[in-house]
């Protein structure tokens, strides 16, 4: 599955001429859509220092959340998420670093408890989806960055049917939890500290 899907991906970014190019493009040329594809799509730009496309992707990662908590097997984009446009410089870079983590887990994942590596109904996975969406989306300067990794290690999981790699991926979501959470009270603290301050 590896080669076709990374040569697909490459000849895609290099054939992009538009000046914006769609989410529901890029999703087309990655090729049929399911629950860790979807999700590799839509964490990779969240790596990528593109203003307000986590706002808008985390709704989208939130919605396919749901889907797999509810056990839906045909996962698709919302409109609103497959109309975003990114520039196509950004584009590129998307679709040349999905190339590029298809080809390094072909070389280290492979199918390993893969009961682990599901989507399934009320699954912690999509548990896990759910809460790196709501931090994404949450205006947090560079706060996009471990949960998006957090997320192409489960997306990655799920395409390879590899448990390790969806471990791997719920180990950084806790990481990524535990560091909003350390930010989000420090703000809290320093804002309160300052609000005293001015009464």
């Amino acid at each position: 599955m590896t080669p076709p899907i990374v040569q697909r991906l490459r000849d895609a970014a290099a054939a992009i001429q538009e000046e914006r190019v769609s989410m529901r493009a890029m999703a087309q040329a990655q090729g049929p859509e399911a629950h860790g594809t979807l999700l590799l799509l839509l964490a990779m730009p969240c790596l990528l220092p593109v203003p307000g496309v986590g706002a808008v992707l985390g709704l989208g990662m939130a919605a396919l959340a749901v889907a797999m908590w509810r056990g839906h097997c045909a996962p698709f984009l919302p409109q609103r998420v497959a109309e975003l446009e990114l520039p196509r410089h950004w584009a590129q870079r998307v679709l040349v670093g999905l190339a590029s983590a298809y080809v390094l887990a072909g070389r280290h994942a492979r199918a390993r408890l893969s009961h682990l590596a599901v989507s399934g109904r009320r699954s912690a996975t999509a548990l896990a989806v759910g809460l790196m969406a709501a931090i994404i989306v949450m205006p947090i300067p560079f706060g996009n960055l471990l949960p998006a990794v957090a997320l192409v290690f489960i997306g990655l999981g799920l395409v390879f049917r590899d448990g390790v790699a969806v471990i791997l991926g719920l180990l950084m979501s806790g990481v990524a939890l535990v560091a909003t959470t350390g930010v989000l009270l420090m703000a809290w603290v320093w804002g309160s500290e300052w609000i005293l301050g001015w009464v």
